[in-house]
């Protein structure tokens, strides 16, 4: 695990869905649909059963999932994001149990949810957080249920606004304790950054300069980064 590029605890996500932030009105993860990721695990069959997106913020990827005919819990900590997060899915047609929640609380889930999906909520939490929060992803879930993480990788560039970078040996210890790990892999991760506006939410945040030429860009433009993909089984 390496060093924050941002304090945690002076992250406020209510005030940042409210636009107010230095990193302006639009979320970085805010591309408008599901991570396309996520849309290929759902176009591989694996979300089954009671399914729950943690950290869902905006909704778009639960939306995605209940579109498909998927019954999709949608948890957050910030009442903006829920609040969007339902607008979106009204407008969209579908219907999502989107609510407020403690995801490392969780109370009222207990035994739950088959699948579970982790999309950058993960990376959000000290290491000493990311355990209570594997034990509260344990409660929610019935044995054998699955989970499906994305997280950031310790192969982001310096500077890249990010809490933590998360290392493989990391997951396998901390989520290993009470899941069995299928598989974990490099992958890809879509921003709402385009590189200009990445480098002026860098100046922004951390007064610095950086202008990640290392970092690719999809056909639209947004920012490409690297991130685990962990795919595991509740023991």
């Amino acid at each position: 695990m390496t060093e924050p590029g941002i304090n945690i605890e002076d992250v406020d996500f209510e005030q940042l869905y409210q636009g107010k932030s230095p990193l302006g009105p639009r979320m970085p993860w805010d591309i408008g649909a599901a991570q396309p990721a996520i849309v290929a695990l759902e176009d591989a069959g694996v979300f089954t059963g009671e399914v729950a997106d943690l950290g869902c913020g905006l909704g778009d990827n639960a939306i995605l999932l209940a579109s498909r005919g998927h019954h999709v819990t949608g948890l957050d900590g910030a009442p903006s994001a829920i609040e969007e997060a339902r607008a979106r899915a009204a407008a969209a047609g579908v219907e999502v149990g989107f609510a407020v929640a403690d995801a490392l609380k969780l109370t009222g889930y207990e035994g739950r949810f088959d699948t579970v999906l982790d999309s950058a909520l993960y990376h959000c939490f000290t290491e000493e957080v990311r355990h209570t929060y594997v034990e509260a992803l344990t409660r929610v879930t019935r044995p054998g249920a699955r989970l499906h993480l994305f997280c950031f990788s310790e192969q982001l560039p310096d500077h890249f606004p990010t809490p933590f970078r998360i290392s493989e040996a990391n997951l396998r210890e901390t989520v290993g304790r009470d899941w069995t790990i299928e598989s974990l892999e490099p992958a890809i991760y879509t921003t709402a950054f385009d590189p200009a506006a990445l480098r002026a939410s860098v100046q922004a945040l951390l007064g610095q300069d950086a202008a990640f030429a290392e970092l690719e860009t999809d056909g639209k433009g947004n920012v490409l980064v690297p991130v685990w993909q962990l795919k595991a089984v509740r023991r």
